[in-house]
């Protein structure tokens, strides 16, 4: 079993002193409640080191504090941007593209967004040595096709350690760009951190993707961040070719959107209680993929309101199930629609999310695992998995220092006396306030 690593959780994470937490379940219908979430993660490190590169000064409201957006604000402060952190208000004096302090050490935690995302903005700069240092976790997960086509468009990166993963030295001396090929299907974020570095290259640059990307609607938050901070990329419909121009960004205020992945688990928790949860912060108009999570709760039988300003569902007497889905553009809620599903009233398969092995855990064989020790039948497969309708009885449940692992269990708790997740702080990772807002939502938890 993974040991957390504490090294990874920053100041703003939370329950540090928590070994487990106990959900109790709750009766039918006595979720009732509205809710704001806090900000989207994905957005939030892409504005963050957006703002840091742009010339100006940014403000960015309802930002995510979570363990990832902290780990990329300490960085970006060692490489000398000011930053100024004001409640979730974060107000970021960019460099222009030049970062002000050349040789660096930095530490990015766990954060799979800034280990993609950093190091081709850190290659863009004049001139630097930068030593980039992540979390056991992400020092396991593969990074060489990014670095490879980094160095195609002219960067120059060293690994520490082991060949292809963290730690590495990023020595800067400016991206020359041109054309470069990168694989989509290990993970959308390579993409991104290409074309986020892409407008301080010397010439443009054009991404191909010679297969296909895991998750578009995550390179189309790129892209249209990179919009909104003055940067026109053009591209194909398909997002098989990207062209960035030669430009780069200028500082501007902004809000952040709520997180639709965090927001789906309390989506689940209205779809599984009979309750019902009215998410005041976001709506559909949103490029985070996890929001067609709503189509699904309305399969198993929800009823889902998509308002002006908000979204409400509301949960059936009776689950339904007896569907296969691909997962593979909302991969992140694998885990959330497989914990759920025992309580539907057929088998629910899921697949296309082979990727997901590849993450905080091996995030497949985390869930059938933690699943069958709760007496659930569960087929795993290659790419996904198959989910029995079952009666779930007490366990402790292992989150595996992932935190949509914690997350997605703890609705099973909802329903079933006797579940403890370990290791409940590794919601940090994204969202430190989940446990509080699961019961201020009605859901009684106890801490030991």
């Amino acid at each position: 079993m993974s040991k957390p690593d504490l090294k990874a959780r920053s100041p703003w994470a939370a329950l540090t002193d928590v070994k487990q937490v106990e959900m109790t379940p709750v009766e039918a219908k006595t979720i009732h409640t509205e809710m704001t979430i806090p900000g989207s993660k994905s957005v939030t490190n892409r504005a963050l080191i957006m703002a840091a590169l742009a010339e100006g000064t940014s403000e960015l409201t309802g930002i995510l504090k979570s363990d990832d957006s902290y780990w990329c604000l300490e960085a970006l402060r060692n490489l000398g941007i000011t930053v100024e952190v004001m409640g979730d208000t974060v107000r970021i004096e960019g460099c222009n593209g030049d970062w002000p302090v050349k040789d660096a050490h930095l530490y990015i935690g766990a954060a799979g967004t800034i280990a993609r995302f950093l190091p081709g903005a850190l290659a863009a700069s004049e001139e630097g040595n930068f030593h980039v240092e992540a979390s056991k976790r992400m020092s396991e997960r593969p990074v060489q096709p990014l670095m490879e086509a980094l160095e195609t468009l002219g960067a120059e990166v060293e690994y520490i350690e082991k060949e292809g993963f963290y730690p590495l030295r990023v020595k800067a001396h400016g991206l020359t760009g041109g054309e470069v090929q990168i694989s989509g299907k290990v993970s959308s974020q390579f993409t991104s951190g290409l074309l986020l570095a892409g407008p301080y290259a010397k010439k443009a640059v054009k991404v191909t993707i010679p297969d296909h990307i895991v998750q578009h609607a995550y390179v189309k938050i790129t892209l249209d961040l990179m919009k909104q901070f003055g940067v026109e990329a053009t591209y194909k419909d398909d997002l098989s070719e990207m062209v960035v121009p030669v430009s780069g960004y200028t500082g501007r205020d902004m809000a952040l959107e709520a997180d639709a992945s965090t927001a789906s688990y309390f989506m689940a928790l209205a779809a599984v209680t009979n309750g019902r949860v009215r998410i005041n912060n976001l709506t559909m108009q949103t490029n985070q993929p996890d929001i067609y999570m709503t189509d699904i709760y309305e399969r198993m039988g929800c009823r889902v309101i998509k308002g002006d300003g908000f979204i409400e569902v509301e949960g059936p007497e009776q689950l339904r199930g007896a569907f296969d889905i691909s997962m593979k553009e909302m991969s992140d809620q694998t885990l959330t629609l497989a914990a759920i599903a025992p309580f539907a009233d057929g088998p629910i398969t899921l697949r296309e999310v082979e990727h997901i092995r590849h993450h905080e855990s091996d995030r497949i064989t985390a869930v059938c695992t933690e699943l069958k020790k709760l007496g659930i039948e569960v087929e795993e497969f290659q790419d996904g998995l198959k989910v029995y309708p079952g009666v779930p009885q007490g366990g402790v449940l292992h989150s595996y220092d992932d935190h949509r692992v914690a997350m997605a269990l703890s609705l099973i708790g909802t329903k079933v006396p006797g579940i403890v997740i370990e290791d409940p702080g590794c919601v940090s990772k994204t969202c430190p306030t989940y446990f509080e807002l699961l019961e201020k939502a009605g859901v009684p938890v106890t801490y030991s």
